[in-house]
């Protein structure tokens, strides 16, 4: 096992998860309303779209600022944890995510709500490393795999139950109400931080990194605000050509820079570790396709097959019922099968449900096509992730608890957020190649194709006024579905293909003996 050469403090371990227990309800309450607001939005998307007039590259902002914040300051938020303490930087975490919970529930415009989930992202990265930090340093060796399974197991409740929540919200009430929601759970979680969590000792000395935290912040945020922005100006725009190029500058410069300073924010020498490598690039593709379904499937079930809000977030039950089942499952079965054995079934089995979901037609019934998908993707994510998280944390020394989770966080975040920046220019591109094949057998007159071509920026979600007659719509508008679920299609294949990269890179790339090795 490869770990760095740095001086533990002496801390009091949980030997079991009722001790522990005060740590471990933090712990999912905090990381649980970061991730349920992330998912119930998924959800909202469409909501957005229709009442606040939103295109595609909007609706994509709502999505890709909170997760561009997030994944920026995530790495500078594990070291601020590591340097001043998980539960002081988890408690910031939680007010700043609040006040910007209402703050979005507040927007009056697509613009405003944009910036306020940036806001948020913010506070999530503040409080997201600190709650895996916080088990990892807690618990001792036998008793930290179970409670990373249950944390694993309740925090994908959580982010299972977001779609449901925002979606009866969104069609019953307001969804608005999904952002306010956030503040009784916050006043929760500082209680229970305040109260009855003491602030743990095992803190690194060394000098915070700013200039490699900028340097990440602008490299990442560049190249997807790049290809977000090539949706609608396409690649040769003078804005997108730049942004791209100066944002991969600024990973290359942030690169050299944390090879040759003493403090870097991410030491390079953690990689060294293989597993930890592995891990890393196996959660990549993982969270690359978490992303995308998320973020894909709502737009598909409203625009194509005509779901309610409310619908759709019942139909994501099955997601919820498999992950409570099977990643605490996961987590106490673990050091019995094996870690690789694990990985490879969870990512198998995750990777048949896309191809099932690329199959999708028109005619597509949710009991006979949608349904067994939605089980086989919960039931994969909660047999991989509790693995995944122990490979990660048992490569690395447990000082760097802080560090190492925001890098898991933030590997995970920057996968979706480049998954769905990505897979939107394919969605866009595949949607308008289609689309134009599909008008040329519609005759319309000048007027209604200039108001196709204003509309089209929202694809799935494109409107005709009614002085539109009936029959040339009904054509328009089942093109539209048709170009969409084309779009769909193309997108769940590849996730498909990741989902079995990710099995084979699991079985043959990590050492059973490494991960055999505990955090001493």
């Amino acid at each position: 096992m490869n770990q760095l050469n740095d001086n533990e403090a002496r801390v009091h371990l949980y030997t079991d998860l009722r001790s522990g227990l005060w740590v471990l309800i933090a712990a999912i309450l905090g990381s649980g309303i970061a991730f349920i607001d992330s998912t119930a939005v998924n959800v909202l998307l469409p909501v957005f779209q229709r009442e606040l007039n939103a295109s595609i590259t909007q609706v994509q902002w709502i999505m890709e600022g909170y997760a561009l914040f997030i994944s920026s300051f995530i790495l500078f938020s594990g070291a601020l944890g590591d340097k001043y303490g998980r539960r002081k930087i988890f408690i910031i975490g939680v007010i700043v995510f609040s006040f910007a919970s209402i703050l979005s529930g507040l927007a009056q415009d697509i613009q405003y709500l944009i910036y306020s989930r940036m806001f948020q992202g913010v506070g999530g990265a503040l409080l997201v490393p600190g709650s895996l930090a916080m088990i990892n340093i807690s618990f001792d060796d036998k008793t930290r795999g179970k409670a990373l399974g249950i944390w694993s197991a309740l925090t994908a409740l959580t982010a299972a139950i977001g779609p449901i929540v925002g979606g009866w919200l969104a069609e019953n009430l307001s969804w608005r109400l999904v952002f306010f929601l956030n503040i009784p759970v916050s006043i929760a979680v500082l209680s229970v931080l305040i109260f009855k969590i003491k602030e743990d000792k095992h803190l690194n000395s060394k000098k915070l990194d700013i200039l490699g935290s900028i340097l990440i912040s602008a490299g990442f945020g560049l190249i997807i605000f790049g290809l977000i922005e090539s949706s609608d100006y396409g690649f040769t725009n003078p804005i997108v050509l730049t942004a791209i190029p100066v944002g991969i500058l600024c990973i290359v410069g942030f690169i050299y820079h944390e090879s040759r300073i003493d403090n870097p924010i991410l030491p390079l020498n953690l990689f060294r570790s293989s597993n930890f490598r592995n891990a890393n690039i196996i959660s990549f593709l993982f969270w690359a396709t978490w992303n995308t379904m998320f973020f894909f499937i709502p737009f598909c079930f409203i625009q194509v097959f005509g779901y309610t809000a409310d619908k759709v977030a019942i139909s994501f039950l099955p997601i919820l019922v498999a992950l409570f089942i099977f990643s605490p499952l996961s987590g106490f079965i673990v050091n019995k099968t094996g870690i690789k054995v694990l990985l490879f079934i969870g990512y198998v089995t995750i990777g048949v449900a896309y191809f099932l979901l690329a199959s999708l037609d028109i005619n597509s019934t949710y009991s006979k096509d949608f349904l067994l998908p939605i089980i086989l993707i919960g039931i994969g994510f909660g047999i991989t992730v509790p693995p995944l998280v122990s490979v990660l944390f048992g490569s690395i020394s447990k000082v760097h608890s802080g560090l190492v989770s925001g890098i898991n966080n933030s590997v995970g975040r920057i996968a979706g957020l480049f998954a769905i920046a990505a897979f939107g220019v394919v969605v866009v591109n595949v949607f308008n190649f289609h689309f134009d094949s599909y008008l040329e057998g519609i005759k319309l007159t000048p007027e209604i194709e200039a108001i196709v071509e204003n509309e089209r920026v929202k694809l799935g979600g494109l409107k005709l006024p009614e002085s539109v007659d009936k029959q040339t719509a009904k054509q328009i508008l089942e093109s539209v579905k048709l170009s969409f679920l084309s779009s769909f299609r193309i997108v769940m294949l590849i996730c498909s293909i990741f989902a079995f990269i990710a099995a084979v890179l699991s079985f043959l790339t990590l050492d059973e003996k490494k991960l055999s090795s505990k955090n001493d």
